[in-house]
């Protein structure tokens, strides 16, 4: 392996959510040699859905340094700061934004290596968020059926597929499951925005309660994503713990925060709509179960286990019905059950290592969108992040000199806090009075 696989390593991670954080983090750890002395500088991108110091340490990743930033502030952080390796763990639109800024802030010269992917199942906008990725060094593919996917995208309106690369989801892992707990522990993994009505979510929240009233010798856990007040990539506009407020609940049925390696240490049947907690469960061989109650749709992200031989209803979980999932479906989504998981993210170190050891560095960033192939699509897009259609801030953009004083921080806060009480509370109210 050329020289740079084992000498001290400096990355950065750029997130915009906690589940962002989770996969730029855990794949920084991934992608850099076991041999190698790594330093990982964090950046939040200041948003919605900036995480908060709780979601930060659940996903269990020690940064040296972590720091909020908005978008004009991390590009000059770039400029001011040496890095071997850059993971961009945004929206498909943050990642264009920051490619261009970083190309126009860096110009000629040496820069790192920079990469890019998606946090778990790719069900929707597949064409629109791979286009806005393209231009990193590496896209990662989570899976053979996504890096097939990803190439054929790629190829198909005359783009680089290059930098496709087949890896895995980053925080697999934990023991494989050996047989059942005591007691039998059923766990309901529930999902921001899916479904994204009260019906549907009280009808789930319901079926996970009477299958605990159906089996009480089990313990029926429904796991929580984030606490109230915390955003999640997705806005949670109806969570599941304020449904449960005030209902008459089994003692055998709990709601639990946490880790989701931890609590699947403890699981015998996984349920979920189509949360990446499946795919975690499944890499363990944990029984799983994709719900049909609300149908088998593309809105709800399901149909992607179709093949999978995990769908099923919770009227079919109440009889003790246990899926049994097809090997052939599991091999190809990147699960690797089969003990492949250690050798998953070998190719993409090694096409790092070799970028790392380009001569004379490596050539600018060249996303396939630009002002002359999307000149109606890009510049909206870097105008959000405060960009112009050339990459560089917008006069009036927000100063990137110097770091938010208190008072500035305790309006940012406010601001934040305000947000997340108009989406939970005020938002409802408002659609169920337009219904009446």
């Amino acid at each position: 392996m050329p020289a740079s696989a084992t000498k001290s390593l400096r990355v950065a991670v750029l997130a915009d959510s906690d589940t962002r954080w989770k996969w730029g983090a855990l794949t920084a750890q991934r992608l850099t040699p076991a041999a190698a002395e790594v330093r990982l500088d964090g950046y939040l991108l200041r948003g919605r859905a900036t995480p908060t110091a709780r979601q930060l340490t659940e996903v269990g990743v020690r940064a040296a340094s972590l720091n909020e930033v908005t978008g004009i502030e991390f590009l000059r952080a770039m400029t001011e700061e040496s890095y071997d390796v850059l993971v961009l763990a945004l929206v498909g639109g943050g990642v264009q934004a920051m490619l261009h800024g970083l190309r126009a802030a860096w110009g000629p010269g040496r820069r790192p290596v920079v990469v890019t992917g998606y946090v778990g199942v790719v069900y929707e906008k597949l064409t629109d968020g791979l286009l806005l990725r393209h231009g990193a060094d590496l896209v990662l593919a989570n899976s053979r059926h996504d890096a097939d996917r990803f190439r054929a995208v790629y190829e198909g309106v005359g783009a680089d597929a290059s930098s496709v690369t087949e890896v895995a989801l980053p925080f697999l892992g934990g023991t494989p499951y050996t047989g059942e707990h005591d007691p039998y522990t059923v766990v309901f993994a529930v999902q921001p925005s899916v479904p994204d009505n009260r019906r549907d979510r009280l009808y789930l929240l319901d079926r996970a309660v009477a299958h605990a009233r159906r089996h009480p010798e089990r313990e029926v856990l429904l796991k929580l994503r984030s606490r109230p007040g915390e955003h999640t990539t997705h806005i949670e506009e109806l969570p599941y713990q304020k449904l449960a407020q005030g209902r008459d609940l089994p003692a055998n049925f709990r709601l639990v925060y946490g880790h989701m390696g931890e609590v699947l240490d403890r699981t015998d049947l996984l349920v979920t709509v189509s949360s990446t907690a499946a795919l975690e469960a499944l890499h363990r061989r944990i029984p799983t179960a994709v719900l049909t109650d609300l149908g088998v749709r593309e809105v709800l992200g399901n149909h992607h286990f179709t093949g999978s031989g995990c769908l099923a209803s919770w009227d079919q979980l109440d009889a003790g019905h246990l899926p049994v999932p097809d090997e052939e479906w599991v091999a190809r989504q990147g699960v690797a059950a089969d003990g492949t998981y250690a050798t998953a993210f070998d190719t993409a170190r090694e096409r790092i290592a070799k970028l790392l050891d380009r001569p004379g560095g490596l050539p600018p960033l060249n996303p396939y969108y630009t002002p002359e192939t999307a000149p109606g699509y890009l510049p909206g897009i870097l105008a959000r992040h405060h960009l112009g259609p050339d990459g560089v801030p917008l006069p009036g953009a927000p100063a990137a000199d110097k770091a938010p004083g208190p008072v500035r921080q305790i309006v940012r806060k406010a601001a934040r806090g305000a947000y997340r009480h108009g989406v939970q509370r005020v938002a409802p109210v408002i659609r169920r009075m337009g219904e009446l």
